[in-house]
């Protein structure tokens, strides 16, 4: 099947990369960019691109874990996906991405399985695996 299009986010920084702003053609985001402390800057007001990728990344796995779980007939109300993403120097700039899975109403079996199953189909999963570290957590309470 070709690749079909559903939808495409279109956004401008303007400014200083980091230092900058960020907005999308449909007005609906607009923000500050600061650079944290831990990468020499002055940890202004402004969001960073990690912060961004941490949620942007959850969400689309969120959705993912609700699909699996819905061809499954798995119990995922109360759900919740914590994120972090860490910037870090190796040879170069790079990232690892930790994601924490809390299904309260499954067991730990069953929460393993479903948090692997949404990592297989979660978009950002599939454009990250094999590029970035990611390191995924189901707890169950």
């Amino acid at each position: 099947m070709a690749f079909q299009k559903m939808y495409t986010a279109k956004a401008t920084v303007t400014g200083e990369g980091r230092k900058g702003s960020g907005k999308t053609d449909d007005g609906r985001l607009s923000v500050d960019l600061s650079v944290p402390k831990g990468m020499g800057g002055d940890d202004g007001p402004g969001t960073n691109p990690e912060q961004l990728f941490a949620i942007g990344y959850a969400a689309c796995f969120h959705g993912a874990l609700k699909k699996v779980a819905g061809q499954s007939k798995a119990d995922v109300s109360g759900s919740s996906i914590d994120s972090q993403v860490t910037l870090g120097k190796d040879e170069g700039l790079d990232l690892v991405v930790d994601l924490t899975v809390t299904l309260p109403n499954l067991s730990q079996e069953e929460a393993d399985k479903l948090v692997e199953d949404a990592h297989q189909v979660c978009p950002y999963s599939r454009a990250t695996r094999g590029n970035i570290e990611v390191n995924l957590t189901a707890k169950t309470a």
